[in-house]
């Protein structure tokens, strides 16, 4: 009878629990804040998800109980200076035997789904190994849409930098390719407006920043920064260090943000309907990239440098209109847990038809030659 019992709950009971290892890119907040969504609708969906993180110094994270008992790794990183792409710095950081090894001894045996948001140690494990490799991420776009913005350079650095068999690419819009909406968070509470306009530019000198937005007095401003260590205030700028439940309430209630041009806080904001200026990083080709098509859809203001005349022009727009999104997340959670059986091909269509973009994002999506 005990072995009956027992047969039952881990054979029947648990027949249809996927085992997953799901790789994700440190280096940035806007890859962990992605992951993290769709992390709650994969163990929703009932999967068995273990997590591995690289690219960041692991006392630096910070809210990962979604995570679990992750593992961290060194893996590959961009380092930057004054906004721009360091390669010189990037190249020193580079562990080149540190990331054999890791590779190397990372065993995906036991897992049925290896899954990397651009993150290299689980996909060249996966490559290694001769497994699959799903590749969630804004990246994952360059396999299909081939941006002229990315030079050679950069597309050796998207083929090889964290190969994957399966590309699932995230975007604001499809462009005519199988890409999928972006994957955000449901919020708890309404969002407002208050006045104040948040500004997370995490590569920019915080003395610039200040330098900036201390000549609009009239306007209150509350800037998210690593180097904020504690509540400070420089005139009319508000100085807060990262936390994700207090950057998500000011977003939630701000009149716009100011923030450099990586995929998931400006998917956050078109979906809060909060206007967005945006300042690519310089050098950083997915940036330059993001950027480009934000300016081409109507959806972002876009400043090439720190530009008092360019942000004053942005203050003196009206707000905007959100972008309603699906349930990306919970839709892409049940497609990999029931294996995939759906093309990815219908379940873009299908995720896209429950889009719906305000006025002026579907005039410039008809002037662009798409319906």
């Amino acid at each position: 009878m005990v072995l009956v019992l027992y047969l039952y709950k881990n054979i029947i009971l648990n027949k249809n629990d996927m085992k997953i290892l799901y790789g994700v890119q440190g280096t940035g907040n806007g890859h962990i804040s992605r992951c993290r969504t769709l992390a709650k609708a994969l163990k929703k969906a009932g999967a068995d998800v273990d997590y591995i993180l690289s690219g960041r110094d692991p006392k630096d994270y910070f809210d990962m109980q979604a995570f679990g008992n992750y593992r961290t790794f060194s893996g590959l990183s961009f380092a930057t200076l004054n906004g721009k792409i360091n390669f010189r710095k990037t190249i020193q950081r580079i562990r080149a035997f540190r990331l054999i090894k890791d590779v190397r001894d990372l065993d995906l045996s036991k897992y049925d789904c290896i899954i990397s948001d651009f993150e290299p140690v689980s996909a060249w494990a996966a490559h290694h190994q001769n497994r699959d490799c799903l590749g969630i991420s804004n990246q994952s776009i360059c396999h299909y849409l081939k941006p002229k913005e990315y030079g050679m350079i950069a597309n050796v650095i998207m083929k090889y930098y964290a190969p994957v068999t399966k590309p699932i690419g995230l975007h604001w819009f499809h462009f005519g390719q199988k890409l999928i909406p972006p994957m955000i968070d449901s919020f708890e509470t309404q969002p407002t407006e208050d006045g104040k306009i948040v500004v997370y530019l995490p590569f920019e000198d915080l003395q610039e920043i200040a330098q900036l937005v201390n000549q609009f007095p009239q306007y209150q401003f509350c800037c998210f920064h690593p180097d904020v260590k504690q509540i400070s205030e420089r005139k009319n700028l508000l100085l807060q260090p990262l936390s994700r439940d207090t950057f998500t309430q000011a977003l939630l209630s701000c009149s716009g943000i100011i923030s450099n041009t990586g995929f998931a806080l400006i998917s956050e904001a078109l979906s809060l309907g909060k206007k967005i200026l945006t300042k690519p990083v310089a050098g950083q080709f997915e940036q330059v990239y993001n950027a480009q098509c934000l300016q081409s859809l109507d959806m972002a203001t876009v400043m090439e440098n720190l530009s008092s005349l360019k942000l004053k022009y942005w203050l003196s727009l009206p707000s905007t209109k959100p972008i309603v999104y699906p349930n990306v997340a919970e839709e892409l959670a049940n497609w990999i847990v029931s294996g995939q059986k759906e093309t990815l091909l219908s379940l873009s269509q299908r995720l896209w038809q429950q889009t719906v973009f305000p006025d002026n994002v579907k005039q410039q999506i008809k002037s662009l030659g798409y319906v």
